[in-house]
């Protein structure tokens, strides 16, 4: 059950607790086994390349958020390494050079198949609600399932009752013109002010709604272009060059949203629990309502019906979490011609320890005394580097060191 971290110090400082886990901070208790603990609900807004976490609790000044996260996933490192790979792979094929024979040609996609780096996020989201299962008493899931309808951003004039009428009318294009255009202005840069819809070609002018056409604009500068054209009105080059080919990139991220956001809660429905699914144009509407910045794990405390009323602790801090995976595969390095260039690398643990381990070190002699703790780097001398928040110490022997916490595929802080 998630406790103030006063009471954490003092269950320690008293010897009744005992740390668990470093990432997220977790501590037993070891003069009982058994308590009364309070539902918590886990609330999530997944994103293409960053999902929200929160852990509710009832309280007086309704859901109060105990815990938060924001994970980063991997899925454009992934993306890129598939990319390399078939590159490499083509390469020695139309060179008929020694290459692993192609099997595309046999392969069945089954059904609700996902590309590599989207699958990335359904496990990434799918095993931080399965570990905070086991470390917390979780009674609900609420999930943010975003729509984004690329066929209403393309041709606006679509029509329906759903889009004509409505309170979160609206909500979905401008977040979604948020997260494209970074919330800047595009046209003089500024964040952190509040910034309006503008069409590039102006409406006067022939201009459409086509979600190509619209950008984020400051009032000030929105005022001073009016009806101006784009052309007219920046006079640099370079900045509208940048300005056109940005506002006709293609929607990637809303297609990878689409894509993932069933499969999320799909994969949800197997850890047993009561699941709710809702818009994120209501998580947007319930944030604004109650005066909350953006952010991810904001956002994830704000989806729902829970997420009209959230109390968020002015000193609370969402734990920064990178997945990372578990390393390559990769035997050894490439040349530019595919042929391997360094041997095969050694084994992933030396005396015991991996890269990525949280270790603390005591060296008491030599010109590195003292006490370290941080990520360790492992290598095959026994002689390791440990990298603290401020500085990497080198050369720290593998027996002065003792894990924390074994490296989980993610990196914390």
């Amino acid at each position: 059950m998630p406790c103030h971290p006063a009471r954490a110090r003092a269950l320690l400082r008293k010897g009744r607790a005992k740390v668990a886990r470093r990432f997220p901070f977790t501590i037993q208790l070891k003069d009982r086994e058994t308590g009364v603990c309070q539902p918590l609900e886990l609330k999530l807004d997944p994103g293409s390349r960053t999902t929200g976490l929160a852990l509710s609790l009832e309280g007086k000044r309704g859901r109060r958020i105990v815990f938060a996260a924001n994970i980063a996933h991997r899925g454009l490192a992934i993306r890129e390494a598939l990319t390399t790979r078939r590159a490499i792979r083509r390469s020695r094929r139309n060179r008929h050079t020694r290459y692993r024979a192609p099997r595309f040609d046999n392969r069945r996609r089954p059904q609700g198949w996902l590309p590599p780096s989207l699958l990335s996020r359904v496990e990434n989201v799918f095993n931080w609600a399965k570990k905070l299962q086991r470390f917390s008493p979780i009674r609900a899931i609420a999930i943010e399932t975003v729509r984004f309808d690329t066929q209403k951003l393309v041709n606006p004039e679509v029509s329906g009752v759903e889009y004509q009428q409505g309170e979160l009318l609206g909500y979905e294009l401008r977040e979604y013109l948020l997260e494209k255009w970074q919330r800047a202005c595009a046209y003089c840069g500024k964040k952190d002010l509040p910034l309006e819809v503008e069409h590039i070609v102006p409406s006067s002018r022939g201009g459409s709604n086509r979600v190509s056409n619209l950008t984020l604009a400051c009032r000030p500068c929105n005022q001073k272009k009016a009806s101006r054209s784009v052309e007219t009105f920046v006079k640099d080059k370079s900045k509208l060059t940048r300005i056109l080919s940005f506002a006709k990139a293609p929607l990637k991220d809303a297609a990878a949203v689409n894509a993932t956001r069933f499969a999320i809660a799909e994969r949800l429905a197997k850890l047993a629990l009561p699941l709710s699914l809702w818009s994120g144009g209501r998580t947007k509407h319930n944030r604004m309502r109650q005066d909350y910045a953006k952010d991810h794990w904001i956002d994830a405390a704000c989806v729902g019906e829970s997420g009209t009323k959230v109390y968020i602790p002015p000193k609370l801090k969402p734990l920064k979490v990178q997945a990372t995976g578990r390393g390559s595969r990769q035997q050894c390095l490439m040349d530019r011609y595919g042929f391997p260039r360094t041997g095969p690398k050694a084994q992933k643990r030396v005396h015991g320890f991996q890269t990525g381990d949280i270790v603390h070190a005591v060296v008491n002699q030599g010109k590195k005394k003292g006490k370290y703790s941080g990520r360790l780097a492992v290598r095959s001398t026994g002689n390791f580097n440990i990298k603290t928040g401020t500085e990497t110490i080198q050369g720290i022997r593998y027996k002065d060191c003792r894990i924390l916490q074994r490296f989980d595929g993610y990196m914390y802080a």
